[in-house]
Order: structure tokens, then sequence, then C-alpha cells
């Protein structure tokens, strides 16, 4: 008589939430979804697990929808802390936020975004709205905001103000030169030089984007450089979803904003 106990039921892979259909064909199209949500390396222990426990639950909706709504509230945390440290005080976070917008060390349409989230939050908890509240597509955009917020706060104070005015859409003068200062400072990523992703040379492309921006700031760019420019863009906006390395997803998506800032005075007018 066989006395041994009946093996468990095999481990069932998660499946597919079926709400997810109308946004990704597959979990892979979850990593471009997220891939400019880069942690930033200045920030403490803390703030990194909530920033980074927060984008994988976003990438995790794939399986169950309301890790979306999670993601975005589990978020707060790490803003919360923050502003409090920058800001030397401990109040509500509406406060804090308040606060900081009126310091000028983000923006008001980033704060709009911020106070979305944490009137979610609050919604959450007075039972007045469901974990299932926010499209994941939606709660991309408003972790983005935190992760925008949050970096713009741990800057020291002198290139706060100036940043801050960048992440509402201003184009304040002289940007593309601070870009490109900005630029010369950053180290290429270790390990990165020879690789390609999807046939781009990572190390290439890197090049030929700054030769264009500083023909860009020496006298302006010729119709074959503009045609070029925007081949490099194109590029960056098929490359950097691929890139799952904190630091060179950075570092790319930086050389992006760049290209684009160098490209914005030949964008045509809507006639």
């Amino acid at each position: 008589m066989n006395t041994l106990p009946s093996p468990p039921d095999p481990l069932l892979l998660p499946a597919r939430d079926p709400r997810a259909h109308d946004f990704v064909l597959d979990y892979a199209d979850m990593h471009a979804l997220v891939a400019d949500l880069v942690l930033p390396g200045n920030a403490s222990m803390y703030v990194m697990s909530a920033m980074e426990t927060s984008r994988e639950l976003l990438r995790h909706s794939y399986y169950r929808y309301e890790f979306a709504t999670v993601a975005v509230t589990h978020s707060l945390f790490a803003l919360e802390h923050v502003l409090a440290e920058r800001l030397a005080t401990k109040e509500p976070l509406h406060v804090l936020i308040e606060r900081a917008t009126d310091a000028e060390l983000i923006t008001a349409g980033l704060a709009a975004e911020l106070d979305r989230s944490r009137l979610l939050r609050d919604r959450l908890t007075q039972g007045a709205a469901s974990s299932a509240a926010l499209h994941p597509l939606r709660a991309v955009a408003m972790l983005r905001a935190v992760f925008d917020a949050v970096a713009l706060l741990l800057r020291p104070p002198s290139t706060a103000e100036a940043t801050a005015a960048d992440a509402d859409g201003a184009q304040p003068d002289g940007s593309l030169a601070r870009l490109w200062e900005d630029h010369l400072h950053a180290r290429f990523p270790d390990g990165f030089r020879g690789v390609d992703f999807d046939g781009v040379d990572l190390a290439l492309l890197d090049a030929d984007v700054a030769g264009l921006v500083q023909r860009e700031l020496k006298g302006g760019l010729d119709d074959s450089g503009i045609a070029c420019l925007w081949g490099c863009i194109a590029d960056l906006g098929k490359i950097v979803p691929l890139i799952n390395e904190d630091y060179c997803s950075s570092y790319f998506t930086k050389l992006r904003t760049m290209a684009q800032a160098a490209a914005a005075p030949y964008i045509p007018t809507a006639s």
C-alpha cells in the first residue's frame, strides 16, 4: 500500500489578465512601457526600493490589472519622503506639493499630475475607488510624473529650477547648450561599446548625435544634417525601449532629449 502523500499540483504559470489585451500584445511589450522610468542614482535605498517596486508593479499589471493602480499609489511613499527631506518639513502630501511648487522646485503642470495621484490614493483610502481605477497606460503617465519629480527634487538647488522649466515643456535660452554641456560630462555606459540593438550601433549613434549637435550649436544644420538628425532621433526612439540596463537607458534617453532639442528649430509649423 502506497502511503506517500499525493504530489502537489504543478505550479501554474501566471496568465495574462484579459483586461490587458487592449494595450499590449504580450508581456515583452510591457518593458517598452516602463523603459524610461529610470531610477535616480543619487536616491536613498528607501526611495530606490519604493520606486523600483512601483515600476515592477506596473510592468506586472500585464498579469494583474490592479497592479497599475497600486504602482502609482506606492510611488507616493518615495515622493513624500523626498519632498519632506528637500523642504525640511513633515506635512501632508498636498501641502508638500504646494510648497515645492511655490519654491519652483517643480512646475505647476507637474504638481497637478502629482496631485491627481494623491487624490486617487485618498479615494482608495476612503473606499471611493477600487484598485482597478487606472488603466495601465494612464498609470504610466502618472508614475512618470513621480519619477520626474523625484529626479528634480534630488538635483542640487542650483540646477533644480532650470530643469523644472524643461519638465514643463519650456525651452529656455541656451537649453541645447546646457544639454550639450551635461552630455560632455556623462560617461558612456560601460560594456556597451560595440553593442547594437536592432541593428543600431550604440557608440556610432552616440557619435553621430554629438557631431550633429556641435554643428547646430556652431551655426546650424544644412538639409543633409537635418535629415541625418531626424534619422538619429528615429533610431533612438527604436532602441531606448530595448535597453534594460538603468544607466544605459538613462544615457540614451538624455541623448534623445538633446537630439530633439537640436531638431526643434526644424519642425514645420502648422499652416
